[in-house]
This record gives structure tokens, C-alpha cells and sequence, in this order.
């Protein structure tokens, strides 16, 4: 079995933004030399995620839109802390912070409209997303 690993570092402009990573995962896959497998892709941040769906900028919206409504800016118990992004970490326990996809024939094998994308929540600063492909 073969094992790689590769990071890739964001900084969005805006605190909370939707970032298309399919390219870069797809290619990880190529320089990982793995035919058939899985490749992991982890946001490295309590305020970040990760998740597939359509590239299309009104369902983007829509999804931000939701996840404001679900856990919207306001004040939080986590705020005492000195802290002000407390939505940002609940928005990421409903994006999730990880998805693991399949590799087939040396390639990220998604659906006809399926794309990857790093969510971000409170943004504007370095973080990281770790790819970890394991197969043959």
C-alpha cells in the first residue's frame, strides 16, 4: 500500500468564504502515483470545513445563507473566552471538517457536478488542509 500526503495552505480574503479545491486535490492524486484508492482531504482549523456539491454562485449562496440561519453571528457562551467567532465554529460542525474520495484508474473519481470546497468561517489568516491518499 502506498501512503501520501501533501498540504495545502489558504488565506481567503474575506472571513467567510467558499473556496473550490477540486484542481489542487485532483492534482495531489496525479503526483501521488496511487492507481486505485481513497484520498482524505481535512480542514486543519476548528473554523474551517470541507465538502462536495455543485459549483454553481447561487447555491453557494444558498448554503451560506443556511448556515447563517442555523448558526448565525451573535453572542456566544464561547465569546467569554475573549473569542468572537463562536458561529464559526458551529458552522463547521455542520459543514464537517473532512471527506475522504474515491481514486480510480490514477484519478479523483467524482460525479458529473460533484466539486470540492474548502469553507471558511473566520478567515482571513493562514490555515491549512491536510490530502492523505492511501491505495495501490
Amino acid at each position: 500500500m502506498k501512503i501520501f500526503t501533501d498540504y495545502l495552505s489558504m488565506t481567503t480574503a474575506q472571513r467567510k468564504e467558499l473556496v473550490n479545491i477540486t484542481e489542487s486535490i485532483a492534482e495531489a492524486v496525479s503526483k501521488s502515483g496511487i492507481k486505485e484508492g481513497f484520498i482524505l482531504v481535512s480542514a486543519m482549523h476548528i473554523t474551517a470545513g470541507i465538502f462536495v456539491n455543485d459549483e454553481e454562485s447561487g447555491l453557494k449562496k444558498d448554503i451560506m445563507a443556511m448556515l447563517e440561519r442555523l448558526a448565525p453571528v451573535g453572542d456566544y457562551e464561547h465569546h467569554k473566552t475573549g473569542e468572537d467567532n463562536g458561529d464559526a465554529h458551529l458552522k463547521r460542525m455542520l459543514v464537517n471538517h473532512q471527506v475522504t474520495l474515491p481514486i480510480t484508474k490514477g484519478q479523483l473519481d467524482l460525479g458529473p457536478w460533484e466539486q470540492v470546497f474548502y469553507a471558511e468561517f473566520d478567515g482571513r489568516r493562514k490555515k491549512r488542509i491536510i490530502l492523505k491518499a492511501l491505495g495501490e
